[in-house]
């Protein structure tokens, strides 16, 4: 069971844990990605920058880990068209932040910017804004009970987005 709060992680634990994040995005190890969230965490990216909730609008993602292993098995599957050939990807994340108090509830937030990069069949393809994570302890290990994804161009129209952000 995740305990809510527990001891406050330091700056360098969290930059270790969203750099190991990241790094799994780009190796494509979807499966331990998955098990870096709280059982019941998700993954949201919004359509508005000031969305609240995931139930205000629809959302570009909202991905419990039940979605997330659906999504991660379809991403694994041979005949996954719009990952033929799969995509290349280069999370570079910056800028990571600790709040000084844990949130109501017990989790810690961090904040980090990030741009990513991905390449798909011709086509380059970028991502930026920041991420809100609201971290958990599972004993001595963080999980995410929320990563929040504020796109900067959030409010636009986006091709078909596969693989996480």
């Amino acid at each position: 069971m995740t305990e809510r709060g527990g001891p406050a992680p330091d700056l360098a634990e969290i930059q270790r844990f969203v750099y190991r994040e990241a790094r799994l995005l780009d190796e494509r190890r979807f499966a331990e990605w998955r098990e870096l969230f709280a059982e019941d965490g998700a993954y949201w990216v919004p359509t508005r920058h000031d969305q609240a909730s995931p139930d205000e609008a629809v959302s570009i993602f909202y991905d419990t880990r039940k979605t997330m292993q659906a999504r991660i098995d379809r991403l694994a599957h041979p005949d996954a068209h719009v990952q033929a050939p799969p995509s290349h990807t280069t999370h570079l994340v910056s800028n990571i932040e600790l709040e000084p108090e844990p949130a109501p509830g017990g989790a810690w937030i961090a904040h980090a910017a990030f741009v990513m990069a991905e390449y798909r069949h011709t086509e380059p393809r970028w991502y930026a804004g920041r991420y809100q994570y609201r971290l958990l302890r599972d004993g001595a290990a963080l999980k995410i009970a929320l990563k929040k994804v504020v796109l900067v161009d959030c409010i636009r129209s986006f091709t078909a987005m596969a693989v996480y952000l």
